[in-house]
């Protein structure tokens, strides 16, 4: 496994992250294909054996049980705080990024992962309720008092990320190191302007849905798994652009085939040649996980990457959210049980 730096912060991670919200209860009011404890711990327990450290996941997933199954399992299989790099991330809950909110919700965070600190808190989306100054002064006490080691945001528009850095230098605060945004093949929308900020800031890109929601792990467009069956979050995201989609999903199979590879390497190596410091990825399979980690391996040229993007055609944005699209999505995520 190789190793990077997030951002300046000294914080050694791997090239692949495991992603959190395959973990947690099943529910129909968030999802229904998570791994249960038992999985969630021999998950971990693999990834670890590969050389994966870093795991992200968020307090609002699954209710706040991917924490605490994470926690359970990092405990149950003896795995040192220091060998591990946690991150979880603060939004969809009451007060969203208020002072009181984020004050509130880290230590709910810390107690059920059984951690007294995190490596990295992010913000899991732009809040228009409350002044950007008021979160970033909030997050600098965190990492001030020894609670966060370092901070990250999630996906935003440009200005926004580049409004809440400008506010974090002005006041001698702490600036976000990373920026865990909605990063794909089949969604780049973010080269536009956020990604370049991140660049001018010195930030690291731990983009989720790397795969798309496991579409460009596959071939053709329907997997017949569960998350494709249940989901509909990620219907939302990639059916309206089906048609474009395919094309793209073709060039990754067309690629695979030549390089003797999965589909799934393809996909997450291409990340490596945009910079994208550890792709976030979220496996309910072992076999699934060991191809994201291959992948690190997997060295694409600039022409390899062209040809995967030559089909690419402008999508609507999805992921940054807009004031009132960002109360409808606040209102799905935070119903009740």
């Amino acid at each position: 496994m190789q190793y990077t730096e997030l951002g300046n912060t000294g914080i050694k991670v791997s090239r692949i992250c495991v992603g959190g919200m395959s973990f947690g209860e099943a529910s129909e009011r968030f999802h229904q294909w998570t791994l249960n404890q038992a999985d969630t711990q021999k998950m971990i327990e693999h990834a670890y054996s590969l050389g994966v450290n870093f795991i992200d996941t968020a307090n609002c997933y699954s209710f706040g049980t991917s924490e605490e199954y994470i926690g359970k399992s990092l405990k149950n299989l003896g795995i040192g705080r220091d060998k591990v790099v946690l991150a979880s991330k603060v939004y969809f809950n009451d007060g969203k990024l208020s002072k009181e909110a984020i004050l509130r919700e880290i230590d709910g965070t810390l107690t059920r992962l059984g951690t007294d600190y995190l490596d990295l808190y992010q913000i899991h989306r732009f809040d228009y309720s409350t002044p950007v100054e008021e979160t970033m002064e909030t997050l600098d006490s965190l990492v001030k008092a020894g609670k966060v080691r370092a901070i990250g945001a999630s996906a935003m528009y440009g200005y926004q990320f580049h409004n809440m850095q400008i506010a974090a230098e002005k006041n001698g605060w702490t600036k976000f190191s990373t920026m865990q945004n909605h990063y794909n093949l089949l969604y780049r929308e973010d080269e536009r302007e956020l990604i370049p900020v991140c660049r001018q800031y010195g930030v690291s890109l731990i983009p989720y849905s790397p795969l798309a929601g496991g579409h460009l792990a596959h071939k053709g467009w329907e997997s017949g798994s569960r998350r494709s069956q249940t989901d509909k979050v990620i219907r939302d995201k990639y059916d309206s652009e089906m048609e474009n989609n395919l094309e793209i999903i073709a060039k990754v199979a067309d690629m695979a085939e030549k390089y003797g590879v999965s589909m799934t390497e393809i996909a997450l190596a291409w990340h490596f040649t945009k910079g994208v410091a550890s792709p976030i990825v979220g496996a309910t399979s072992m076999a699934h996980f060991d191809d994201a980690v291959r992948a690190a391996d997997l060295k694409l040229s600039e022409d390899d990457a062209k040809t995967l993007e030559s089909a690419y055609k402008p999508h609507k944005i999805t992921g940054a959210l807009s004031e009132e699209s960002g109360d409808k999505n606040f209102d799905r995520i935070t119903a009740k049980k």
